[in-house]
């Protein structure tokens, strides 16, 4: 055969590929590994310079309606469990709670602090288990008992006081509430202590813990002159400055759906502005110590977010419209 019609010998197979210590992405970057760092007691220790935070700044919020049970745990739901959760608690402005019952003139009574969703529930339940399940009060119950423990009344709110550890010990009520029927006094309302019940089993605990927050919003025009005139009144031991708005919905399940949908977006708008002026602050006041003072709440840190605050209301309420707001800067 002609030696030049011969075919060429095969190419030599690859090399085995070697690991690549440090793999292209899909975008392409280059993805440094790093060995993980040790270990102690089971936790993961952070690295130097690695955030602590890995969610980011929160403000903390407090929704406040007249019974804590409807709006405000609708609210309270809705920035605890959105894809980016907030720090929130929530209360009640009345002196008592009250559930509608078989009629109008005669509502379901209970006191604040010291009874349960889940003794409300199964009080309802065992009364008329088809008349409260078809008007939402039991499923309304229902979704409060995953949020909280029990309603909470604003007035008794000791701010600053850290919220950690087991509830504080019911009192008994001051007044036992009058029966609706004859107006007559009702028997003593036991308080009702549950042992097992601890604060870190609210929705949004985690950033509550010191018993303060940036924002608060209630739902109704009565319910913010109540959380105003008591801001005023306790003298600001503080010094905290706290943004307390109005976002007025009517009470009733569906509409305290399409409020728990506003009040996140307003929160959400709140925050990244507050973001925003956080990093605008810390890197014109030299890092760690900046950080410190626009977190605690400092006035002079939160200056430029509290300018801020009138023009994201406005551009909010252009989009809820039928949602009136209100707005004041108070402080704790």
């Amino acid at each position: 055969m002609d030696p030049r019609r011969r075919q060429p010998p095969p190419p030599p197979p690859p090399p085995d590929p070697t690991p690549d210590a440090n793999p292209i992405g899909l975008d392409g970057t280059t993805e440094e590994r790093e060995a993980p760092a040790p270990a102690t007691n089971g936790q993961q220790v952070q690295r130097p310079g690695e955030l602590q935070d890995e969610v980011g700044f929160k403000l903390k919020f407090c929704t406040v309606c007249a019974s804590n049970n409807n709006r405000s745990m609708e609210a309270h739901l809705r920035l605890t469990t959105a894809p980016s959760p907030y720090p929130t608690i929530s209360f009640g402005t009345g002196s008592l709670v009250r559930l509608p019952g078989p009629s109008i003139n005669q509502p379901n009574v209970y006191n604040f602090n010291n009874t349960s969703y889940a003794s409300m529930y199964n009080e309802l339940l065992s009364k008329d288990k088809r008349l409260y399940h078809n008007n939402g009060i039991l499923p309304m119950l229902e979704r409060n008992k995953g949020v909280k423990w029990g309603p909470e009344r604003w007035q008794d709110w000791r701010i600053g006081v850290p919220r950690v550890g087991k509830r504080a010990p019911a009192q008994p009520p001051a007044q036992n509430p009058l029966d609706p029927t004859n107006g007559q006094q009702q028997p003593p309302l036991a308080a009702e202590q549950d042992d097992s019940a601890e604060y870190k089993d609210d929705k949004g605990y985690q950033g509550t813990e010191a018993g303060t927050v940036d924002i608060v919003i209630t739902c109704e025009e009565r319910c913010w002159d109540a959380v105003v005139d008591d801001l005023l009144s306790r003298g600001s031991p503080l010094n905290r400055p706290v943004h307390v708005f109005n976002v007025d919905i009517k009470d009733n399940h569906e509409e305290a759906l399409v409020g728990g949908k506003a009040i996140l977006e307003l929160a959400d708008a709140l925050n990244a502005a507050a973001t925003e002026e956080r990093d605008v602050y810390v890197k014109g006041g030299g890092g760690g110590g900046a950080v410190n003072g626009f977190d605690s709440g400092s006035a002079h840190a939160r200056a430029g977010f509290d300018e801020r605050v009138p023009e994201i209301l406005a551009s909010w309420q252009e989009k809820w419209p039928t949602l009136p707001a209100l707005w004041t800067l108070a402080w704790l």
